[in-house]
């Protein structure tokens, strides 16, 4: 039994002490280490013709539809992105200013999306986490006062035991989730930026 309670207290120790919050005050339930950038705005990373008058008008296009997916996706390498833009682009012929328009307005949007997603549910699983490193701590003294007691139930006590260990465990593997989505974000940013690049180099 002595083994499980100092497991448990190892485990509560190191991952409740974690810094898996917020240091800024303004987002209490950012969990990153990178500053939250609510949303990206489209001077960052498109100095190109205006896109006023194409907004939503991709969504019509199958072909730029279905291509925006694909660029849009994780699964594709960057580098096979890049040269799908410049292959679409060049077919393009006399419509490749108006093709680029549609392509990267798709992208800002379709990105965007995503973009918010993931922020979003880092939030949601950090708010988990301050939810559970309450339970565990709770749990804790409640297991400190099942052993203290005159007559503790060695069954009782060890299912207990287990079961903390078992929460500090998940507690543990979602902190290191948590620290891996947060580069998701980042990733995406420098995605649009970096197909935003080829589209206008190709436009020009």
């Amino acid at each position: 039994m002595k083994w499980l309670m100092t497991l448990a207290a190892s485990l509560v120790v190191a991952a409740v002490s974690a810094p898996c919050f917020a240091a800024d005050p303004r987002y209490p339930d950012w969990p990153c280490v990178q500053a939250k950038v609510p949303e990206v705005s489209l001077a960052a990373v498109w100095a190109g013709p205006d896109l006023d008058d194409v907004a939503g008008k991709w969504k019509d296009d199958a072909k730029i539809s279905a291509l925006v997916s694909r660029l849009a996706a994780r699964r594709t390498p960057l580098e096979e992105a890049e040269k799908a833009v410049t292959a679409f682009l060049s077919e393009a012929g006399a419509g490749k200013t108006e093709a680029g328009k549609l392509l990267f307005s798709g992208l800002f949007e379709t990105l965007n999306a995503q973009r918010a997603s993931v922020m979003n549910g880092l939030e949601r699983i950090t708010r988990k986490q301050r939810a559970a490193a309450d339970k565990i701590r709770a749990d804790t003294l409640a297991l400190q006062a099942q052993q203290g007691a005159a007559t503790p139930d060695p069954a009782n006590v060890e299912e207990f035991g287990n079961q903390l260990v078992w929460a500090t465990r998940i507690f543990d593997d979602r902190r290191r989730v948590i620290t891996f989505v947060c580069e998701v974000p980042v990733a995406i940013d420098q995605r649009l930026f970096a197909l935003g690049r080829v589209i206008q180099q190709e436009m020009e």
